[in-house]
């Protein structure tokens, strides 16, 4: 092997140990981060403009666009104290977390035991039931709205909470389910039928093996849930029928109809609507990115 393979080799597979390494692995490596640099920046832009625009005064908002902020250096706090205040979206607010986080805890709970009893016990018709699990995804969410709005109206779980928590955990239990008994597979079985021989029982194997060694998987799943609840509009629409019990999303688009040129008013309300996603995003993607890359490499 000549003196520039084995430098190739080095530079390729251990850490940079000279200033000329250091910068022929930059230059490399530099057109992808532009790359990135540039897809962030498109991805951000909207973002940003919503952020700036909902603490602009009304006056600044209309007569300017948001990228000549930095002309006028103008903020105010009065839109969010209106729409806090007067448009019922703290209200509306509260509802969302009342609804999401049961709606996040629910089905992380069921699809893990599930996922659990797919990948690791024998009962009859195990694979069948898998599939038939697997194949739910492939069917349209919409074509159960009426039949499961038929089921819940005699108990009256429309009017309340109840009903939005039963049917998010119904609607995520097969993608649940997929997703962590592809991970569950993948622990170590000897790690596994030692604890057994240990005296662990079934439910102690889930508790004390399989969650520990499932955070990234769980976690991933959970972001993902949270996400879609937060973020949903249809079947809050559907199923939240009480007066009480309407979501941030259903606020801000009757603030749409109503505000349509109000644009301090439904920025501010949007912003408040990104936040708390963004929120979990970037606090729990060391999770998101491991629970996406769980099972890649064993």
């Amino acid at each position: 092997m000549t003196q520039d393979a084995l430098t190739g080799v080095g530079m390729a597979g251990t850490k940079p140990r000279t200033t000329s390494e250091r910068i022929v692995r930059a230059l490399n490596r530099t057109p992808v981060h532009i790359v990135l640099g540039l897809v962030a920046v498109v991805w951000l832009a909207p973002t940003i403009g919503l952020l700036i625009t909902s603490f602009r005064p009304r006056s600044d908002i209309q007569t300017s666009g948001w990228w000549e902020v930095l002309g006028t250096l103008r903020f105010t706090l009065d839109n969010y104290r209106e729409v806090l205040a007067g448009q019922g979206i703290f209200g509306s607010f509260i509802n969302s977390l009342i609804i999401t986080i049961p709606s996040t805890i629910l089905p992380i709970f069921l699809a893990s035991l599930a996922a659990y009893a797919f990948s690791w016990l024998r009962f009859p018709f195990r694979d069948t039931l898998f599939l038939l699990t697997v194949a739910l995804l492939m069917i349209p969410v919409q074509v159960a709205f009426i039949p499961v709005l038929q089921l819940m109206r005699p108990f009256g779980l429309t009017q309340g909470f109840a009903g939005l928590w039963l049917a998010h955990t119904a609607f995520a239990l097969p993608f649940g389910i997929f997703l962590l008994r592809n991970f569950f597979i993948t622990l170590p079985k000897d790690l596994i039928e030692a604890a057994r021989i240990d005296g662990a029982s079934t439910w102690g194997v889930f508790r004390t093996i399989v969650v520990p060694l499932s955070v990234p998987a769980i976690a991933a799943y959970g972001i993902f849930q949270f996400l879609w609840t937060w973020n949903d509009l249809l079947i809050a629409l559907i199923f939240a029928q009480g007066q009480g019990t309407r979501p941030i999303t259903i606020q801000v688009l009757t603030l749409l109809g109503t505000y349509g040129s109000q644009w301090h008013i439904l920025a501010a309300s949007a912003f408040l609507l990104m936040f708390l996603p963004l929120l979990v995003f970037f606090s729990l993607q060391r999770y998101f990115v491991q629970g996406l890359l769980a099972g890649s490499v064993k």
